[in-house]
């Protein structure tokens, strides 16, 4: 069983073959797919396909910071809301991205810490977006640490410093196609890191990885990231799967 902790199968992207693109990832193994919000506009289609899907999805509640704009209050209300209103298996995807706009960080930063707050009074993990904002990140993780504070480093490209960081703070890193790309990078220092730290995800229809690359990612290529982590690690293709499917159950308790 190989578990996927982050893909936007609600994307328009599957919505003219999404019944096959799932049925694909369920022919190669993976039968766990957790599901990372992103704004109010998302909210509905994320309902709908729990509701087509009730034994596979596990959906996450939170404000993505791409999303924090100048309605963000509105915006985090309604995360509220959500979370008040049922269950959710994580908070995410929250966090700092510095990449296409710096106008909100600010924003982004209150918005991160206020969420990291929901999750503790929840006891939830959080699920971490980071893009060119380690920084960043790891100030308001510094402010919030405590036995209370976990989760995964969505999608982590930093560097075995930044990894070891992260752990330090209770997160699992989250590895996906990147690992498989040529300048990646992290899969110079993964064998650095015990692999009870890691999980995996595709990101979906987001970074493909090798020999994907540039195309419409999707939840069956994770069997290639896994394939690159026998490399690395030196361990089976059953034992990756078992080992960060467990991780993953670690994390979102289920």
């Amino acid at each position: 069983m190989i578990t996927d902790t982050h893909t936007h199968l609600y994307s328009s992207q599957f919505d003219e073959d999404r019944n096959e693109m799932i049925q694909r990832a369920k022919d190669a193994g993976i039968s766990r797919f957790f599901i990372p919000a992103i704004d109010s506009s998302y909210t509905q289609r994320m309902l709908d396909l729990e509701k087509n899907y009730p034994n596979d999805v596990f959906l996450m509640m939170g404000l993505h910071p791409t999303s924090v704009k100048e309605n963000y209050q509105e915006e985090l209300a309604h995360v509220k809301e959500w979370l008040e209103q049922r269950d959710f298996y994580a908070i995410g995807e929250i966090g700092i991205d510095l990449y296409w706009d710096k106008t909100f960080l600010p924003q982004q930063q209150e918005a991160f810490r206020t969420q990291i707050q929901w999750a503790k009074e929840k006891k939830l993990p959080i699920v971490i977006h980071c893009r060119d904002a380690f920084d960043e990140i790891f100030e308001v993780l510094e402010t919030e640490k405590g036995e209370d504070l976990f989760g995964i480093f969505h999608c982590f490209t930093g560097t075995f410093e930044q990894a070891e960081k992260a752990i330090s703070y209770d997160m699992k890193l989250g590895i996906g196609g990147v690992a498989t790309f040529k300048n990646g990078k992290i899969d110079k220092f993964l064998h650095q890191i015990d692999i009870e730290h890691i999980v995996l995800e595709t990101d979906a229809p987001y970074l493909a990885p090798t020999p994907y690359r540039g195309k419409r990612n999707e939840s069956s290529y994770i069997t290639n990231v896994v394939d690159k982590l026998v490399d690395i690690y030196g361990l089976t293709f059953d034992e990756i799967s078992e080992i960060t499917t467990q991780n993953s159950k670690d994390v979102f308790g289920v």
